[in-house]
């Protein structure tokens, strides 16, 4: 009888132990940040992203955009995407409020040469990102990949 007792006892003690120790295993460390990769032309898959985005930044995570193929037209100076309900914004518009928050936004480096634009085409504060800084970024622990 004592035994169960004690293994009564035990396991409900086991649980919270266990709790506690995998309690911040989601948890982001004070060094991660998020890179959201950001591919599609959608403009409501381009919104979604750019919202969890910029919830994410709200709540203390750094984040870092990198738009390539048709979401790359985002960062043009002479494009403007259709408004997103319920809000009214567009993605580009969301984007520059990342940015105006700290959020660093660059192109996939194929996206220029092959949009027929140049950096002078892009609005403010965009760059375009090399293949040895985003490997380097993918291979870094602190980054949490996010594609769109």
């Amino acid at each position: 009888m004592k035994r169960y007792q004690s293994g009564k006892m035990l396991l409900p003690a086991l649980l919270l132990a266990l709790t506690l120790l995998f309690s911040t295993g989601g948890a982001l460390a004070a060094d991660d940040f998020w890179l959201v990769m950001l591919t599609s032309g959608d403009v409501q898959t381009q919104g979604m992203a750019l919202v969890l985005a910029t919830e994410a930044q709200r709540q203390g995570t750094p984040v870092r955009v990198l738009l390539c193929d048709e979401a790359g037209k985002l960062a043009l100076k002479d494009f403007t995407p259709p408004t997103l309900k319920p809000r009214d914004v567009t993605p580009k518009q969301m984007l520059q409020g990342l940015m105006q928050n700290g959020a660093q936004v660059q192109v996939c480096a194929l996206f220029l040469p092959n949009s027929g634009k140049t950096a002078a085409d892009l609005i403010d504060g965009v760059t375009a990102a090399t293949p040895p800084e985003i490997v380097t970024l993918l291979n870094d622990d602190d980054t949490r990949l996010l594609s769109f």
